[in-house]
């Protein structure tokens, strides 16, 4: 019996494609695929930053905290939003554990699918509550 999750070749593509961009350092690219938590998520980048994705098809979800480079070869770890920090990390493996210890509940394989694909499944799974953001979050 395949156990691999559905989006497994599409997240593995993914990986390869922000390794070949060149847009984020080897060294925190090499950090976040170690983590087995963030290496079954889509990853994706943007202004030298390091975000993942909890749907494989755009538009991401916007639920999980990403990395920026910093000044020195450090970094500082903001989100899931935009207007939203959680500090800063003086090497990859640092910032990789910020991201961990803040993955949303229910945080699994990345879903084959679009960011409203995932509202979906979450809905299905996550109890409703009046108050709740919108699972996957939006970009600002």
């Amino acid at each position: 019996m395949d156990t691999t999750p559905p989006g497994h070749a599409l997240v593995e593509a993914g990986w390869q494609k922000v390794r070949a961009d060149g847009r984020v350092r080897p060294e925190l690219l090499e950090a976040a695929y170690a983590e087995p938590r963030l290496r079954r998520l889509f990853p994706w980048t943007g202004m030298g930053e390091l975000h993942f994705s909890r749907c494989t098809e755009w538009p991401w979800a916007w639920d999980v905290p990403y990395i920026q480079p910093a000044a020195g070869g450090e970094y500082w770890v903001s989100g899931p939003l935009r207007s939203e920090s959680v500090g800063p990390a003086a090497t990859p493996q640092q910032a990789v554990t910020m991201v961990v210890d803040r993955l949303p509940p229910h945080c699994g394989p990345a879903l084959v699918g679009t960011r409203e694909e995932l509202d979906v499944h979450d809905a299905a799974i996550m109890p409703a509550s009046p108050e709740a953001p919108t699972p996957s979050g939006s970009a600002n």
